[in-house]
């Protein structure tokens, strides 16, 4: 019989779906569980960060950037003047694609590469809500351009920034300097914190020495932001703090009396007080106009003036080194005095060179027939060649390393400008080292007349020109007079040390006495004066070597083969209040430099109380109107009367080369 069974077990399924229908609850159940225990864990546990982020992505903390320090001079003459300019700004927390977004923008503002570059260093290391330049300075068709289109860049805003603006040009170039944009180096090394919103920086000159000064503090606002960045409401203000104003020692008049006296010219004039070292006037021509550095210069002008070979951007006051010739004799002078070797009634015949013993090689002096009978007194005045190849041949190179370094040649001087030379003073140790060859007694002869090895910058010679002024009193050469703002500052103007001398008192007073008589009857006769006595010195420091027995022959040369003009001095000689040290690159001959003086020497002395020289347009600090490019603003600059007879006519040139490595030849007249 057959077994039949049901065609499906109703308890058997019923077992099944009721034991589905507790797993899915369970299921259901846990995750339920795990998303209640997750919102409690966001809006109990954290809710206080959490709320803190939220509260951030509508309020934020955006930095106010301090207004630079304006940049005066002794007498408040503005020299570096902050005004407002248009700019397109973004932030990270505003724009997912700020790749796509930049390639976008090129057309309409303009960008260069270098734009983009600067802006992409920049926003990689800002703070996410940190608003950062993308170009500064935008003209009136690049913001009407991008008006048109904004709908197109949620998040691209265009704000009015603060920028530098230099109101005389190329008159304080190379010693204020300028700033310009944060470049990726610099990046590196500044505080982002304090730099916050802040796109320019000091590149060189005071602008970059007094950095910490000039910047300021940065201040912030809480504003509450909507998604596209754009600003809803102002909820707290801290005010940024302006960065120190800075009085510099220069002097407005002096400075433009000095740059006339360059103009056309290749050289530099640099003029301090030697009873403070305060720099009065600092002048290296060519000069440059500093305004096209601030918010980017472009290839065109900045090609021009790198390839120029007249170097403008070259700073030849505090960079330039140079063989200075017979403006080291009273220095030099002093030495031979100092070490016993000499005094003041030691005389020699001059024959018209020098021989060293065993040797035939002739050590000329300028005055082929020789000076006859010369002291230490004449051979000041005359210039004479052959007393100071003789004694340095008593003194030897060491001694006369030693002796010289007190006057600050062959090291920096400390001015307060980046980028000093130290110019160069051999000695024995240096040449091995540099040169891996023994000094030759030949080489001391041509370092005792400035030549040689031997070179210095205007900047030095004006010290040491300062320092014989003030019979041996050392002073640092210095532009900052005085610091006004929230940042403390001191400044030295007092003597820092005396050289070690171990002549007499009275050695110091007939030095001068010489120096004055090398302005009344030697070679700086040209520039003697009545009204007040000059002591001075000059110098011709050769360019191109002369073969032995070979002469000078101006004829056959090029202008930039003509010797380099020289002259260091000091006036009122018995109580000096202004030393002077001028450099004429291929000026021929000392004589000249010193006709350059003159009317600094006046300037100073005679007219600076009477009718000083003053900007023709005056310029307030911040009172710049938005949107107008430096080229538009008046220069704000006066003809220049002269006080004294004609200069010599410059050379008919407009380029220069570094001065090569003279020989021993030295003609002041």
């Amino acid at each position: 019989m057959k077994q039949h069974f049901p065609l499906k077990n109703a308890q058997q399924e019923k077992r099944i779906f009721r034991n589905r229908i507790y797993f899915s609850l369970g299921i259901v159940v846990f995750f339920l569980l795990l998303l209640v225990s997750r919102y409690s864990y966001l809006q109990i546990s954290n809710y206080d960060k959490f709320a803190t982020d939220s509260e951030k992505n509508r309020v934020r903390l955006q930095p106010l950037p301090p207004a630079r320090g304006y940049i005066y001079d002794r007498n408040g003459v503005l020299l570096a003047d902050n005004y407002p300019v248009f700019s397109a700004t973004m932030s990270r927390a505003d724009i997912d694609d700020i790749d796509d977004t930049v390639q976008r923008l090129i057309p309409i503002l303009h960008l260069t590469e270098e734009d983009i570059v600067q802006f992409k260093n920049r926003i990689k290391t800002s703070k996410k809500t940190e608003r950062v330049a993308l170009k500064l300075n935008l003209n009136e068709t690049e913001i009407a351009r991008f008006s048109e289109v904004k709908f197109q860049f949620p998040g691209v805003n265009i704000e009015t920034q603060m920028t530098r603006y230099y109101p005389h040009g190329e008159l304080f170039a190379h010693v204020i300097g300028y700033v310009g944009r944060i470049n990726d180096k610099e990046l590196k090394s500044i505080d982002k914190d304090l730099y916050a919103g802040t796109n320019l920086i000091g590149k060189i000159g005071v602008e970059k020495h007094y950095e910490n000064l000039l910047h300021g503090l940065p201040g912030n606002e809480s504003v509450e932001a909507d998604a596209h960045g754009n600003v809803l409401r102002h909820l707290g203000r801290k005010d940024p703090v302006r960065g120190n104003d800075l009085y510099l020692s220069l002097d407005y008049g002096l400075q433009a009396v000095a740059s006339e006296q360059l103009a056309g010219r290749r050289g530099a004039i640099v003029a301090m007080d030697p009873r403070t070292g305060e720099i009065l006037a600092l002048v290296s021509s060519p000069s440059f106009n500093p305004n096209l550095f601030v918010t980017g210069i472009s290839s065109k002008d900045y090609s021009a003036l790198r390839d120029d070979l007249d170097q403008p951007l070259y700073n030849r006051a505090v960079q330039g080194s140079y063989p200075p010739g017979s403006t080291i004799k009273p220095m030099f002078g002093l030495g031979g005095l100092h070490y016993g070797l000499v005094d003041w009634g030691t005389a020699i015949s001059d024959p018209g060179y020098f021989t060293l013993p065993g040797d035939s090689h002739r050590f000329r002096d300028h005055k082929k027939t020789g000076h006859g009978a010369v002291n230490m007194h004449k051979a000041q005045v005359v210039s004479c060649d052959t007393y100071f190849y003789i004694l340095s041949f008593r003194m030897g190179i060491e001694k006369m390393n030693t002796w010289m370094r007190q006057f600050g040649f062959g090291e920096k001087t400390g001015v307060d400008l980046p980028s000093e030379s130290t110019g160069l003073y051999p000695s024995q140790e240096w040449k091995l080292r540099t040169r891996k060859s023994k000094w030759l007694k030949g080489e001391t002869i041509s370092v005792s007349i400035g030549q040689g090895a031997f070179t210095a910058t205007p900047l030095q010679l004006a010290m040491a020109t300062a320092i014989t002024s003030n019979e041996g009193l050392h002073v640092t050469p210095h532009v900052l007079r005085e610091s006004k703002g929230t940042k403390p500052h001191t400044v030295n103007n007092a003597p820092d040390g005396k050289i070690e001398f171990n002549g007499q008192p009275e050695d110091w007073v007939k030095m001068r006495d010489a120096m004055v008589d090398v302005v009344e009857t030697g070679t700086g006769r040209r520039i003697r004066t009545p009204m007040y006595k000059i002591a001075g010195k000059t110098g011709t420091a050769q360019v191109k070597s002369i073969a032995q027995g070979k002469r000078y022959n101006e004829s056959i040369l090029t202008e930039r083969q003509l010797d380099h003009g020289l002259f260091v001095g000091f006036a009122p000689a018995d109580k000096p209040e202004i030393a002077i040290a001028i450099v004429w690159e291929n000026g021929r001959h000392g004589g000249s430099a010193a006709q350059l003086a003159r009317p600094i020497f006046d300037y100073w002395l005679l007219q600076r109380n009477k009718s000083p020289i003053r900007p023709s347009v005056a310029v307030s600090g911040g009172l710049m109107t938005a949107g107008i490019k430096p080229s538009e603003l008046p220069s704000g600059e006066t003809p220049i009367q002269s006080t004294t007879t004609a200069t010599p006519q410059a050379p008919a040139s407009h380029t220069t080369t570094a001065p090569a490595m003279p020989q021993h030849t030295d003609a002041d007249e």
